[in-house]
């Protein structure tokens, strides 16, 4: 999925599964806090998605979850202030 960081910073972020396209909607923004939690959730599940299928828990989906959680704790510096927006799924 692409998305736009409230520093106006743009990455796109490797997800396994689909499920991030049933927890995030393209086009909508979320609070950081609330980014950086569903972001746990859609990893977590996917990453649950992966073992069930192949037996073993997805890597990438964890160092997605990663990279998220730093970005997020580099940008509210103690503040919760700035949205997240998701710009799209690739596939």
């Amino acid at each position: 999925m692409d998305v736009e960081w409230p520093d106006g910073g743009r990455e796109w972020l490797y997800s396994p599964s689909t499920v991030v396209e049933d927890v995030f909607a393209a086009g909508a923004e979320y609070p950081l806090p609330v980014f950086l939690e569903l972001t746990r959730q859609a990893m977590t599940e996917a990453s649950d998605r992966v073992q069930a299928r192949f037996g073993f828990r997805c890597p990438r989906a964890a160092a997605t979850l990663a990279g998220v959680e730093a970005t997020a704790a580099r940008l509210t510096d103690g503040s919760t202030d700035g949205v997240v927006r998701v710009a799209g799924f690739r596939r």
